[in-house]
C-alpha cells in the first residue's frame, strides 16, 4: 500500500521533472507542442490523465484498491485464454508483444527526431540553397558546444541515481503529496502536489518550466534523495 501510493505520487511529482519522455511506460509527454517548454496548462492535462490511469476504480482516489485492480488487468491481459494460468507460451508472448510496442515507441520517436532535424537544416540554410556553407555550420557547431557545456554541468548529478533508483526520492514526495498522511493519496491531494511541484520548477514565475528549469528540479530532488539516504531511515544522520 505505502508502496503504490510512493510510487504514484513520485509520477505527480515527476511531471515537471522531466521524468515522462513521449511513450515511456504508456505515459504521454507533458510537454504537448513540443516547443520545449511545459506550461501550468500542459501540466494540468498531464497531471489529469495520470491521475485517471492510475484511479483504476475511478472512486476520486488513489489506493490499495487500484494496485489490485490494475494487478488483475495485467494478469487478465497476459492469460490470454482466461484459464486462471499463464503459461510459458502466453509468458512468451506477452513479452514479444511488448517488445513490439517498444520497437514501435521507438521508429515513432526516430520519426519525430527526423522531422526536428529537417525542420532544423531549414532554419540553419538560411540562403535556402539546399547545402550548409561553412558559416552555417560553424553556428550548428557553434551551438552543439554550448549544449554539450550545459550537459557537462549536470553530469555529476548522475551517480545520485545509483543506488537509489528511480523512486528514491519518493519518501520526500509522499509527505508533500498525502497531505492528511492516511496513506492515501485523492485527486486534490494529486492535482495539489503536482502544482506545487510546478511552481517549484517554474523558477522564474513565467507560467512554464523550461528545460533548463527541468534540469535543476530534478537537481534538487536528487540532492534531496541523498540526503535522506545519508540521514536514513530513522532520519538520523549514518555514519559509514
Amino acid at each position: 500500500m505505502r508502496k503504490l501510493t510512493l510510487m504514484l505520487t513520485a509520477g505527480a511529482l515527476a511531471l515537471t521533472g522531466g521524468a515522462y519522455a513521449a511513450g515511456r511506460d504508456g505515459h504521454a509527454n507533458p510537454d504537448a507542442d513540443g516547443d520545449g517548454r511545459i506550461t501550468r496548462a500542459e501540466m494540468t492535462a498531464a497531471s489529469t490523465a495520470m491521475f485517471a490511469r492510475a484511479d483504476a476504480n475511478d472512486d476520486g482516489r488513489i489506493d490499495a484498491a487500484d494496485r489490485a485492480a490494475r494487478q488483475s488487468e495485467r494478469f487478465a491481459r497476459i492469460d490470454a485464454d482466461s484459464n486462471g494460468e499463464v503459461s510459458a507460451a502466453e509468458m512468451t508472448a506477452h513479452r514479444e508483444e511488448r517488445r513490439e510496442a517498444r520497437e514501435e515507441r521507438r521508429g515513432q520517436r526516430a520519426e519525430r527526431r527526423g522531422e526536428r532535424l529537417a525542420e532544423r537544416f531549414a532554419q540553419l540554410d538560411s540562403d535556402k540553397s539546399g547545402g550548409l556553407s561553412a558559416e552555417e555550420l560553424a553556428s550548428l557547431h557553434a551551438e552543439r558546444q554550448a549544449r554539450r557545456g550545459e550537459r557537462a554541468g549536470g553530469e555529476g548529478l548522475r551517480d545520485g541515481r545509483r543506488g537509489g533508483g528511480r523512486m528514491g526520492h519518493a519518501g520526500h514526495m509522499l509527505a508533500m503529496a498525502d497531505a492528511d498522511g492516511d496513506k492515501v493519496v485523492t485527486r486534490s491531494e494529486f492535482e495539489a502536489a503536482a502544482a506545487a511541484r510546478f511552481a517549484a520548477a517554474d523558477s522564474d514565475g513565467d507560467g512554464a518550466v523550461t528545460k533548463a528549469e527541468r534540469q535543476a528540479a530534478r537537481a534538487q530532488m536528487r540532492q534531496m534523495h541523498r540526503g535522506a539516504k545519508d540521514a536514513g531511515p530513522s532520519g538520523e544522520h549514518q555514519g559509514h
